[in-house]
């Protein structure tokens, strides 16, 4: 019987790697996705997870925190990327939206990273303040 190794990822090195994998977002979550290695040298399905000061303070992080480590611990074994390093980056509305709805949101995101599909790199959109530049009027 093969056991299989899900780590957590420390490094803040291994966070940047992964933001230049596949991206695919929702609305509570963002899923970064990329391979850590080949199958000899690979490092098996690694997680982590991101979730910025803008979200909340330090108890509704920590609450999202939990809740996406659930998932993940749910849905890796069965559904994660063998050989990937796997990135959840926390959304403003993700401590609201029902548990049983990121976990579907969270397979099919998965899914859509095993099929090599991710959402397109747009950049950043403009603020709604600065729509028109530095022209005078």
């Amino acid at each position: 019987m093969v056991t299989l190794v899900i780590s957590v990822l420390t490094k803040r090195a291994d966070f940047l790697a992964a933001n230049a994998g596949t991206r695919n977002a929702r609305a509570g979550f963002v899923l970064l996705t990329r391979p850590n290695g080949g199958p000899d040298g690979g490092k098996g399905i690694r997680f982590g997870i991101t979730v910025t000061k803008k979200i909340g303070n330090a108890v509704v992080r920590n609450r999202m925190k939990r809740r996406f480590r659930e998932l993940l611990r749910a849905a890796l074994p069965t559904l994660g990327l063998p050989d990937h390093d796997h990135v959840l980056i926390g959304r403003a509305g993700g401590v609201e939206r029902d548990f049983q709805l990121m976990a579907d949101e969270l397979a099919k995101a998965l899914e859509r990273a095993r099929h090599g599909h991710g959402d397109p790199s747009g950049g950043r959109r403009p603020r709604k303040g600065n729509r028109g530049g530095n022209r005078k009027r």
